[in-house]
């Protein structure tokens, strides 16, 4: 079954009643694209990232599976975020970005999708088996979720992604938005 127009805009308005965190992505949205840019952050604004990819998941996602990921960025050196984060700014293409922000500890391509979010939202959103899982449901996928998702990958799901943006007349955060809360009630069924 294909996402309309319309299945996707009901769910992205759905979705702020839904996801308690989505009044603190908006924010985050708004302030870190500019703040990571310019190289004026602080380790919580980046830490916060890695915390919500695991966090958005309201419980579902393994705690100690999540707490050790955020351990494991929290042994990152200071300056080495900011070497990743300046190379995936001046990046060009997914593949570098991703590379270079794969270079930290804690942060496999998945995480990885989520700093791509934050730092250029009109053009990437975050994947993981959630999403994935709903555009296999709905035909546009074949294969589940890898279990080390790549690159490639990553470039196939946005390419899907912005596809259904497109075809939806949407923003890419509508599209997640919209994937995100129609796995969520899957996984819960709500």
């Amino acid at each position: 079954m294909v996402l309309s127009p319309e299945t996707v805009a009901a769910l992205a308005d759905e979705y702020p009643d839904e996801q308690p965190l989505a009044a603190v992505e908006d924010e985050h949205r708004e302030l870190l694209p500019a703040t990571l840019a310019e190289g004026s952050y602080g380790w919580r604004d980046v830490e916060w990232i890695v915390q919500w990819y695991f966090r958005r998941f309201l419980g579902r996602f393994p705690d100690a599976e999540r707490r050790a990921a955020e351990e494991r960025f929290g042994d990152n050196e200071y300056e080495d975020l900011e070497t990743a984060l300046e190379g995936a700014v001046e990046a060009e293409t997914t593949p570098a970005k991703l590379e270079s922000l794969t270079n930290l500890a804690g942060v496999d391509v998945s995480v990885g999708t989520a700093f791509l979010q934050f730092l250029e939202p009109e053009r990437y959103l975050v994947m993981s088996a959630r999403e994935w899982g709903v555009l296999r449901e709905r035909g546009e996928f074949e294969e589940p979720y890898p279990d080390e998702p790549s690159v490639e990958d990553y470039e196939r799901y946005l390419e899907r992604c912005r596809t259904i943006a497109d075809r939806c007349d949407c923003e890419l955060r509508d599209c997640y938005r919209a994937l995100w809360l129609l796995g969520h009630r899957s996984e819960t069924g709500a």
